[in-house]
């Protein structure tokens, strides 16, 4: 049964989506049970999958066949987080064939000590695409500036794409951009067009944590009234461009050779503040054709108290764009608050990566001590029960 909330979300074309996965959600039926009542697709991040492993016991099976196999970290890891993305694409596969390969993804992404490399990247996604080895897979490539020509080139080798870490709409644009060129690419190697698909992540939540600070050490009244505000503006804009974009010529002669448009996809719609609503950026982002990617707080809420009222964002575009400017009369640069996030953005993949690799080296190292300690004194140097 699907619910009422996630429903009237599919009804006005938003695609609800789930921003968390681990072994536990897939082998305990969570995740079934949550694409019954209307959850279409599964996104995943360096932090989540740190968060997953951490959790450890279901893993752990899987720790102790790589350690005695030999294998290093990066590969363990490798091993590990595209497991479970295939498995959650075996899950969604119904989905994925009934929506023409529009839903019933998962998204996983490329190593992000890789973003500012664009040859390593394209190299990443490649190999994702091989281990996952399932064709509603998604490979995340970070929308960097060295993020762009990786995107072209890998939707040129007719592999889908979520862009992701997207803040400002400069940058939008040129996510937009690549994607054309990338289609226009794969076009001239013959590929099909119809087989490729793409969102393009646009971050929310952190828009407002970051602007809020500003307004709060500013302290004027003028200041106060814009708390909460600008990040559903900059939302909003960016429907506007993806409305531009995506009625150009350009894109009416790829579409015309099968092309699907790439999906604006909110993300980081959890509510920081408890003094807004715990559905702020799933409600107020409401248009055809979007996705709404939740961690499973949100989703809750928006299953339990979630108002949807219809197309909240094409009648918005003149308030939203006075947001903005209200903004940068305060002297608040949109800019530099938005350099500032995609660094950060970045910069909090790199460590949680980080963290993930040293967790999971541990493991490994316990593994191995337990398989030496149990090892007889033989010439393989290996027990029966792991010797491959």
């Amino acid at each position: 049964m699907t619910d009422n909330a996630l429903k009237a979300l599919a009804d006005q074309g938003v695609s609800v989506w789930l921003d968390d996965l681990s072994r536990e959600r897939i082998e305990t039926g969570n995740l079934k049970d949550l694409i019954d009542k209307g959850v279409v697709g599964v996104t995943t991040n360096p932090s989540i999958f740190q968060a997953a492993l951490a959790k450890g016991e279901r893993y752990d099976a899987d720790l102790r066949a790589f350690a005695a196999d030999g294998k290093t970290v990066d590969e363990t890891v490798f091993g590990l987080t595209t497991e479970d993305v295939r498995n959650a694409c075996d899950l969604f596969l119904p989905l994925y064939e009934s929506t023409d390969g529009v839903d019933g993804r998962v998204s996983i992404e490329v190593d992000p000590r890789l973003a500012k490399d664009t040859g390593k990247t394209v190299a990443e996604a490649k190999k994702l695409v091989e281990a996952v080895d399932r064709p509603n897979v998604l490979i995340k490539i970070p929308a960097t500036v060295e993020g762009l020509p990786a995107i072209s080139q890998v939707l040129a080798e007719g592999i889908s794409v979520n862009v992701t870490l997207i803040f400002s709409l400069d940058r939008y644009r040129g996510v937009m951009n690549a994607f054309l060129t990338g289609l226009e690419q794969a076009r001239e190697k013959g590929k099909d067009l119809s087989k490729i698909h793409s969102v393009a992540s646009f971050f929310v939540s952190r828009v407002d944590t970051e602007i809020d600070k500003r307004l709060d050490a500013l302290g004027t009244d003028e200041a106060k009234a814009l708390k909460g505000k600008a990040a559903v503006a900059n939302a909003r804009l960016a429907y506007q461009a993806y409305e531009e974009v995506f009625s150009t010529p350009r894109w009416k002669n790829l579409e015309d050779d099968g092309a699907h448009a790439q999906r604006p996809l909110w993300a980081s719609t959890g509510v920081k503040d408890p003094a807004y609503s715990d559905t702020l950026y799933v409600t107020e982002l409401v248009a055809a054709n979007t996705v709404n990617t939740m961690p499973e707080k949100t989703l809750d809420a928006v299953v339990d108290h979630g108002d949807v009222t219809g197309d909240t964002i094409t009648g918005e575009y003149a308030d939203a764009a006075e947001v903005l400017d209200a903004l940068e009369g305060l002297g608040i640069s949109y800019s530099d608050v938005t350099s500032q996030l995609e660094r950060e953005g970045v910069d909090k993949f790199e460590v949680a990566w980080g963290e993930l690799l040293d967790e999971v080296q541990k493991d490994i190292d316990l593994a191995r001590a337990d398989v030496g300690a149990d090892t007889p004194d033989n010439e393989s140097g290996h027990s029966e029960q792991v010797d491959r």
